[in-house]
C-alpha cells in the first residue's frame, strides 16, 4: 500500500486470499516471501500489515506470523496493525534471527503430512 524508503518502511494491506489458500503453508510462505524481500531484498527495516480491526481472521494471522498487533478504537472504520522489523536493527537481531528459523522450520516440507497440514505449529506467537 505505501512504501517510505527514506525511512526504510512498506505498508502491506488489502491482503486477499481465497478461502481454500487461507490458514494454509501456501499462504504463511506468501507472507513469509513478501517478508523476506522487504528486508533482505530492498533492505527495508520496518514492515507493517494493515487492516479493518475488526478483522479477526487478518489478526490471528499476523500474530501467528509473529508480528503483534494494536487496534486503536472507534469506527467506522478502525485499523489494526502488525509489524516486524528487519534482522540487524538494534532491537531485532536475536528476534529476528529466531522468527527466520522458526519460518524455515515450519515450512519444510517434513512438516507436513500427506495431506498437507502441518504437524507442529509455527510458533510465533507472543
Amino acid at each position: 500500500m505505501r512504501q517510505d524508503p527514506d525511512n526504510g518502511v512498506v505498508e502491506v494491506g488489502t491482503v486477499v486470499f481465497s478461502r481454500t489458500l487461507q490458514r494454509t503453508p501456501a499462504s504463511t510462505e506468501a507472507q513469509y516471501l513478501l517478508m523476506r524481500h522487504v528486508f533482505r531484498g530492498l533492505g527495508y527495516r520496518r514492515y507493517e500489515w494493515k487492516c479493518d480491526s475488526l478483522n479477526a481472521p487478518s489478526r490471528r494471522a499476523a500474530l501467528r506470523l509473529g508480528s503483534p498487533t494494536r487496534a486503536p478504537s472507534g469506527r467506522p472504520w478502525s485499523t489494526a496493525a502488525a509489524t516486524g522489523t528487519r534482522p540487524g536493527t538494534p532491537c531485532s537481531t536475536a528476534s529476528g534471527r529466531r522468527a527466520r528459523s522458526a519460518f524455515e522450520r515450519w515450512l519444510r516440507p517434513d512438516n507436513f503430512d500427506a495431506e498437507g497440514m502441518q504437524l507442529a505449529p509455527l510458533g510465533l506467537s507472543r
